[in-house]
């Protein structure tokens, strides 16, 4: 029994560590503190797991700290889906209500300038409830519902780049 749960968990895990495999991979935040220098796949996932687990990236990303900057670049889709998987619950809540620290968080990561970003705020309250179809979507789901109403409005059709 204890067997087939070892197996059970190393077969979940096996798709989250080896997305974090390559190095610098965990992002930014308090995990990234606390195993700084250490290698392999064990401690990218736990430093990924701490970053994403006490919700710290999301501040960290809008305040300059926790090893964190503000202005970074999100260079691949699969960071703006680590951090949509990671700040799910977060980001749903501010989508809601159209603000929010997640939600900045995400336009900055999409690259949303400063002047366009009341109207991503104002599309992802406006059409929640296609963006967050259910309780259980995935990131994916999202950023593909992203993509579509961002290249369905004039003003921000050049940040449909998601996926």
């Amino acid at each position: 029994m204890k067997r087939n749960i070892a197996l059970g968990v190393i077969l979940a895990l096996a798709p989250v560590s080896m997305a974090f495999a390559a190095a610098n991979n965990v992002g930014c935040g308090v995990g990234s503190i606390i195993f700084k220098g250490q290698s392999g796949v064990f401690p990218q996932v736990l430093a990924a797991t701490t970053n994403g687990s006490l919700g710290n990236q999301t501040f960290g990303i809008t305040s300059g700290t926790l090893g964190c900057a503000t202005d970074g670049v999100v260079d691949t889709p699969a960071k703006v889906a680590m951090f949509i998987d990671t700040n799910m619950d977060k980001l749903a809540q501010d989508m809601s209500v159209g603000s929010g620290e997640a939600l900045s968080s995400l336009a900055e990561l999409i690259g949303i300038e400063d002047a366009a970003k009341s109207r991503f705020f104002s599309m992802t309250k406006a059409h929640f409830g296609e963006i967050i179809a259910s309780d259980r979507v995935a990131a994916q789901d999202v950023i593909a519902a992203l993509n579509r109403l961002l290249a369905a409005d004039q003003d921000l059709a050049i940040y449909a780049r998601l996926a």
